[in-house]
């Protein structure tokens, strides 16, 4: 069993700190935060473009290294070596909490194996200032964070999540948000959720309804920024949907459409009815059910 301290005063060999950079707001960043950049002697960081905006509005001269997904392994051994040698290490991401759905988790795992102290320096989290601001239970909850993109893997993950009880907390990018919202409604079915985006910046903002409801939301018009979905975890009165249950799970997209037409609805009506009962975007059902005609 490890038993590691890291109490200022018996620092004798590198230090790791995770220092919290702001979501949105430059006022987010604590006094503390500013006081570890200033003393370290080097900054990793994803974008190093990104972070010297952040130092130079503070007035902070530092060295900076990049570390990400694309360089960690030969950067991270560099940043090991530093630890070695008794340099202070700080480890920021582009925003947020380090090491929370980015690389730094690798280095922290590394920084820990080998001895190292790692220390966190606390500050904005974009996925619980979304958990708290949605009037969803928060009393328990399960970050998931981005989603797989290949389709399979998704859905995957998504019945995985199904028979859970607890509130889920994800991030997603403004071009996969409505393909995201649409599996979550074709494998768990309508529930109520949020959509956070813009957090801590003058445009933030926060649409609460159903899974369908923030779908036609985002398909309604151009949407942009980082987004946090907050979406409720199975109750005794909400039943995730089973491929069982779902009539059309047999039929291709056409015949699904072609049911709807064929019981009197026009084909712009059919399209949007299954586009809604699948769970996609109204101009992905267009387009392929046009492509197979």
């Amino acid at each position: 069993m490890q038993v590691q301290k890291s109490f200022e005063k018996e620092r004798q060999s590198g230090v790791l700190y995770l220092v919290a950079t702001p979501i949105g707001n430059l006022d987010d960043m604590t006094v503390r935060a500013l006081n570890t950049l200033k003393e370290v002697d080097v900054i990793a960081c994803e974008d190093t473009r990104q972070t010297r905006k952040l130092l130079n509005h503070f007035e902070i001269d530092k060295r900076l290294v990049s570390y990400h997904e694309h360089n960690k392994e030969t950067s991270g051994n560099g940043l090991l070596q530093w630890l070695a040698e008794g340099k202070q290490i700080a480890l920021v991401s582009d925003a947020g909490l380090p090491a929370i759905s980015d690389p730094g988790a690798d280095l922290v795992r590394d920084a820990v194996s080998a001895g190292y102290a790692v220390v966190p320096i606390p500050g904005a989290n974009a996925a619980l200032s979304a958990l708290i601001s949605s009037g969803l239970p928060t009393e328990r909850f399960l970050f998931v964070g981005f989603l797989p993109r290949d389709k399979k893997e998704r859905e995957k993950e998504l019945k995985r999540l199904s028979f859970y009880p607890e509130t889920l907390l994800f991030y997603e990018a403004p071009h996969r948000i409505a393909k995201t919202l649409g599996a979550m409604r074709e494998v768990w079915g309508e529930r109520q959720a949020v959509l956070a985006r813009e957090l801590t910046k003058r445009y933030e903002e926060f649409v609460r309804g159903t899974l369908g409801e923030l779908l036609d939301w985002v398909e309604s018009g151009e949407v942009r920024g980082e987004f946090c979905i907050v979406v409720e975890g199975v109750t005794e009165t909400l039943e995730p949907v089973r491929e069982a249950d779902v009539w059309w799970s047999d039929m291709t997209l056409n015949e699904h459409v072609e049911h709807y037409v064929a019981n009197g609805m026009t084909t712009k009506d059919a399209i949007k009815t299954t586009a809604d009962d699948r769970g996609m975007a109204k101009r992905e059902v267009y387009k392929l059910y046009h492509s197979e005609e």
